[in-house]
C-alpha cells in the first residue's frame, strides 16, 4: 500500500500533528471497533470471539519488531511492564535511566526503595553503563523531544559488563525500523504510532531474561492450557504468555486491522514519510534536519491562538509545543503549523 492509499483511510478534520499524544484510527480499525461494541451492547457474540484478536494482534507485533510471537506478550500499559521488570531485581540491583524519561519507564524502579537508581542525561547514557549496572532503562524515542537514542552504543556497554537492556518503544514502534531481539526487555503502549484504542501494550521477551522475572501479575489469563481458570496448582503458558495481562478485548479487535496497515505500508515506507515532514517543519523554523518524528519547539507569543484558530492539534508542555508527524499528515498541515508559528 502506498502512502497515499493508506492515507485515504483515515479521516483527521484537523491539521492532526499529535500522533506522540494518541493515533487516529484507519478506517478498518474504526469499523472494527464500532462492529464490536454493537456485538456487546446487544449480546449477541462470545467474548471468546473478541479474545481471538489478542493472538493474531501479538503475531502481527512480533512480525512488525521481527520477534518470535512466542517472545511476545500482551498488557494494558507500559508502566505495568516496567513494574513487572522492576519487581523481578535482587534487592541493591543497581538501575541506570536517562533523568529526562518519561514517568511511567522511572516510577516502577524508583518505587522500590531497596534498588540503586541513578539518572543521567541521556546524551551521558552509554558512558555510565559501567561494571555493577544490572539494568538499563530507557525510551527508543524520547517523548519530550523526539531524541532518538544510541541503541548501538546501550547495547554495546550494557553487554559488555552484563547488564540488562529495557527500551521503552511506545514512540518509536510504527514509524522507526524496532529490532526488539536486540533488547532483553521492549515495551511498547500501542495507541500512539501503533493507532489502536487505549488499552493495548506489548512486550518482547528474550528467552534467557525471560527466566529472571516472576510473573508477579499472573491470572486467569496466562494459565496453562487457557481453559484452566480455577483451582491450584499454579500452571502458567511456557512462552511470554505467562506475563500476559487480561486484555481489553474491544481495543485488542481494532488493534488487528490497524497493524494491518502499518505492515502493508512498511515501516521504512513509513519512517522516510514521517521524517521528510518533520524536517520540512524544522527547516520552516531555521532548524537543522534531524531523524525524528517529533519536533518540539519554544512557541513566540501568540502562537498558541494561532495555532489553534488554524484547526492544528499540537501538545502543550508549557514551555515547548510537540509536533509529531504520522501516516495522516500531509505537506499542507505542516505548512499551516509553520505559517501559523511565525504569523504569531
Amino acid at each position: 500500500m502506498r502512502i497515499a492509499e493508506a492515507r485515504a483511510l483515515f479521516s483527521p478534520e484537523t491539521a492532526y500533528l499529535n500522533t506522540a499524544g494518541y493515533g487516529l484510527p484507519p478506517r478498518p480499525a474504526f469499523a472494527a471497533l464500532d462492529q464490536v461494541m454493537d456485538q456487546w451492547r446487544h449480546g449477541r457474540t462470545p467474548w471468546m470471539v473478541w479474545q481471538e484478536s489478542v493472538d493474531v494482534a501479538r503475531g502481527l507485533f512480533a512480525s512488525l519488531v521481527g520477534a518470535d510471537a512466542a517472545d511476545v506478550a500482551v498488557g494494558t500499559q507500559v508502566s505495568s511492564f516496567v513494574g513487572l521488570v522492576a519487581l523481578s531485581l535482587p534487592a541493591g540491583a543497581r538501575v541506570v535511566a536517562p533523568e529526562e524519561e518519561f514517568t511511567s519507564v522511572l516510577f516502577p524502579p524508583l518505587a522500590r526503595p531497596d534498588l540503586r537508581v541513578e539518572l543521567v542525561p541521556l546524551d551521558g547514557l552509554v558512558n555510565s553503563i559501567t561494571e555493577g549496572v544490572d539494568l538499563v532503562a530507557v525510551s527508543a524515542v524520547q517523548s519530550a523531544d523526539g531524541r532518538v537514542a544510541d541503541l548501538d552504543g546501550i547495547v554495546a556497554a550494557a553487554r559488555a559488563v552484563g547488564a540488562l537492556t529495557l527500551v521503552d518503544a511506545t514512540q518509536a514502534c510504527g514509524w522507526l525500523p524496532f529490532d526488539a531481539g536486540r533488547f532483553d526487555y521492549a515495551v511498547c503502549a500501542t495507541y500512539k504510532w501503533l493507532l489502536a484504542p487505549r488499552g493495548c501494550a506489548f512486550m518482547t521477551v528474550r528467552p534467557d531474561a525471560a527466566e529472571r522475572l516472576t510473573p508477579h501479575l499472573a491470572g486467569w489469563f496466562n494459565a496453562d492450557p487457557p481453559a484452566a481458570s480455577y483451582g491450584g496448582p499454579l500452571r502458567l503458558a511456557p512462552t511470554a504468555r505467562r506475563f500476559d495481562l487480561s486484555p481489553a478485548w474491544f481495543s485488542w479487535v481494532a488493534q488487528v486491522p490497524a497493524l494491518e496497515v502499518l505492515l502493508d505500508v512498511g515501516v521504512e515506507v513509513i519512517r522516510d514519510h514521517d521524517v521528510a515532514l518533520a524536517n520540512r517543519f524544522r527547516a520552516g523554523l531555521g532548524m537543522e534536519a534531524s531523524d525524528s518524528a517529533i519536533v518540539s519547539v519554544a512557541p513566540p507569543n501568540g502562537a498558541r491562538g494561532e495555532l489553534d484558530a488554524a484547526g492544528v492539534m499540537y501538545a502543550d508542555h508549557g514551555d515547548v509545543l510537540r509536533f509529531s508527524f504520522h501516516l495522516y499528515t500531509t505537506e499542507e498541515h505542516v505548512d499551516r503549523a509553520l505559517c501559523s508559528i511565525c504569523t504569531a
